[in-house]
């Protein structure tokens, strides 16, 4: 679906793209009609470069032919843009710094954390798999009070896209690294929440093929295994 005029919304992206995913399912839940084009991340479109000459990647939001680039920046663009549909972000002052502040960890260590486990072996994947852990017990102590008891696509925040973003691949990482990552005895809370939100209809919409995702993901990991030692 897509608007016209000067309201016109158009989102750059790639499939697997974690940050692609997380806008796509905000414009989702937030009921905002959009255009979405395919990138080919070996073969950028002119158009592509053109929106984020910065860093060439993608997502990129282009609302009223203005392009908007990071994943982030874009969902608070989303949120103070449109007033229909669910908050992202919440009014009160402390929580909405708090949301911001485990949405940031969300991005910036538990992403990481996830791929180092695809793409190394041996002791360098048993350091990765650990610190995974790690981060998912301080996620899960930290953000207890943003789990909301009944999720659904009118609670999910800011917080909780960036976490289904992130752990929408769970499952492919396990197959691919052979390891389990998600544990109901260790991580409770996450799991049962992680559970809740992969029965989110937007959530459904915008979920990668498993078996296409493995493929992807096998594929980043033996080039990383491949690649010369440093």
């Amino acid at each position: 679906m897509e608007l016209e005029g000067e309201n016109k919304v158009k989102l750059h992206g790639m499939w697997a793209s974690p940050f692609s995913l997380r806008v796509e399912l905000a414009l989702k839940v937030k009921g905002i009609p959009y255009e979405y084009i395919e990138e080919d991340l070996k073969n950028k479109s002119p158009l592509l470069l053109k929106y984020n000459p910065v860093h060439k990647k993608v997502p990129v939001l282009i609302h009223s032919g203005r392009p908007i680039a990071e994943s982030i920046v874009i969902l608070e663009y989303i949120d103070d843009t449109w007033k229909n549909g669910p908050k992202l972000l919440p009014e009160d002052p402390y929580r909405r710094a708090q949301v911001r502040f485990w949405t940031s960890f969300l991005h910036q260590q538990l992403s990481e954390s996830m791929i180092k486990v695809v793409k190394t072996d041996g002791e360098a994947q048993e350091s990765a798999i650990k610190d995974a852990f790690e981060k998912l017990k301080v996620v899960e102590e930290g953000m207890a009070e943003l789990f909301p008891a009944t999720v659904g696509s009118e609670n999910l925040g800011l917080h909780g896209i960036v976490m289904c973003s992130i752990l929408y691949v769970f499952e492919a990482v396990e197959d691919v690294a052979g390891v389990k990552l998600m544990d109901p005895e260790k991580n409770p809370l996450i799991f049962s929440w992680v559970k809740a939100l992969f029965e989110i209809s937007e959530v459904r919409e915008i979920k990668p093929d498993h078996d296409k995702m493995v493929g992807l993901l096998q594929f980043i990991r033996n080039n990383a295994l491949q690649a010369p030692k440093a």
